[in-house]
């Protein structure tokens, strides 16, 4: 029996590292998923483990490449963004690969600013809100200023994926997905590097830019398989969705983060929509995705733990909770008095304030929750919409499977056909798919995503994905 030709796709996130391996109808023969305990950087503070993250990909791949049963044809890599590798000429990474989480200094922050044209147009041409570390572009600039003959030594600074690439193809460079995600680094008007890395030299230690359909030969001599340039995860789960739907869409991708990524809508990002949260992804293409964001995946556990303690149930109950329209709309008719349907958009719900004790059931409070929750989504989705262009919303992640927030979303979108989106790993088959034509022979499927419908009827129709 001949082998299988496979594409190998390293998707790399915060919490989980994973191998997949597709075949040539992107259904996944090989997967894997590893933890690695944190380590900390010079000031104490948690960072990725970067030498255990090297050796599991040389590891990982020594194991596939055993196995007679696959034919590698490519590898891509997929990775969480707003990290940054510093390697010198030998390729050594000269530093910890910093938490992007990690604390910004204040006064370094503010003469920043100061010195480059204020917060506000900044973040107007970069596409990027102001958010310290999660602006690589500023852990870049930080490293320039408090630690010069550490800059000094740095080849070039790689985004996390394009490092990973850099391990088994031997080559730096650069790429639009990741430099384009809320770093600071580019400007959207122009198409180049800000003026202000340019001024400051930042752009002497990033790499060449090249597409994101690039690919390269192994470095390692043997190997017949191509190379990609690796890829930002947020870019790479739009992927899909670009190549099999062609009228105006947004894509709500829920997760600890739910972000609103709408590809038809290219007006530059105004001073107050930055302010709500409100950012620019780039597309494997190079265009610009305007989004807007919310962090209703991780309200959404505490507060479920705070429901779910109160009531003394258990945490699982909540996941598989039925919807109940009448309920519904008598929670709406209370907030109607009360003057609760348009709430401002803050960074958690009206749900937060709320007197547990009020609710007489951990039913009703959880309807409530999410009603609250699906509010603030209602608001900052519209902050990226085109009003009458759009024809369908998609949801995909955590919140597609919960049947409450599906119905809310199609209640409150009535002009809108909403669809819960599934697909296995939608972040790795879009790694695979940006490079589809260097490995393999067929046309891409038109069957990767599986949707279901959801009206304001609230009655569910499941489909296969077969118009667009």
């Amino acid at each position: 029996m001949s082998a299988i030709p496979v594409i190998v796709i390293f998707d790399v996130g915060k919490t989980n590292k994973k191998i997949f391996l597709f075949d040539e109808n992107y259904k996944i023969v090989f997967e894997r998923a590893a933890r690695f305990i944190e380590t900390q950087d010079e000031d104490g503070d948690p960072c990725e483990n970067l030498e255990s993250l090297r050796l599991s990909i040389f590891d990982s791949l020594r194991e596939v490449l055993k196995r007679k049963e696959f034919d590698i044809m490519a590898i891509n890599f997929s990775a969480y963004g707003a990290s940054l590798v510093y390697i010198d000429e030998y390729g050594k990474p000269l530093a910890p690969l910093y938490n992007y989480l990690k604390t910004y200094p204040q006064e370094l922050q503010t003469n920043f600013y100061h010195t480059h044209g204020g917060e506000g147009n900044i973040s107007a041409e970069t596409a990027s809100p102001v958010l310290g570390s999660l602006n690589s572009g500023m852990q870049l600039y930080r490293l320039k200023i408090e630690k010069p003959n550490l800059y000094n030594q740095i080849r070039y600074a790689l985004h996390l994926p394009q490092y990973l690439s850099y391990l088994v193809s031997g080559v730096e460079y650069s790429d639009l997905t990741s430099i384009g995600c809320h770093t600071q680094l580019w400007d959207f008007a122009t198409h180049s590097y800000h003026d202000w890395v340019k001024k400051e030299g930042l752009d002497q230690k990033l790499a060449p830019i090249v597409n994101a359909d690039k690919v390269f030969p192994s470095e390692f001599p043997g190997n017949h398989y191509l190379v990609g340039i690796g890829l930002h995860d947020s870019s790479a789960a739009l992927i899909p969705y670009l190549i099999n739907f062609h009228e105006p869409f947004v894509l709500i991708s829920t997760g600890t983060w739910c972000i609103t990524m709408n590809p038809f809508n290219s007006a530059p990002l105004t001073i107050e929509e930055l302010e709500k949260d409100c950012l620019s992804f780039m597309q494997f293409n190079g265009k610009p995705v305007k989004s807007s964001r919310i962090f209703a995946g991780y309200e959404h556990d505490q507060q479920v733990k705070r429901i779910a303690a109160h009531f003394k149930q258990s945490f699982g109950r909540f996941r598989n909770m039925e919807y109940d329209a009448d309920l519904i709309q008598e929670l709406l008719r209370g907030m109607k008095e009360r003057k609760e349907l348009n709430p401002p958009l803050c960074k958690e719900s009206a749900f937060a304030g709320r007197d547990l004790s009020s609710f007489a059931s951990d039913k009703i409070a959880y309807h409530q929750f999410m009603l609250d929750i699906v509010m603030q989504q209602y608001s900052s989705s519209r902050l990226v919409m085109n009003a009458g262009l759009v024809k369908r919303i998609f949801v995909d992640g955590g919140f597609s499977k919960n049947v409450i927030y599906m119905n809310l979303i199609a209640l409150l979108f009535p002009e809108l056909e909403v669809f819960a989106a599934s697909m296995a790993q939608a972040t790795a088959i879009g790694t695979a798919l940006a490079i589809h034509k260097c490995w393999n022979t067929k046309p891409v499927p038109n069957d990767l995503i599986e949707l279901k419908y959801y009206g304001t009827n609230n009655d569910i129709i499941s489909e296969k994905r077969g118009f667009n």
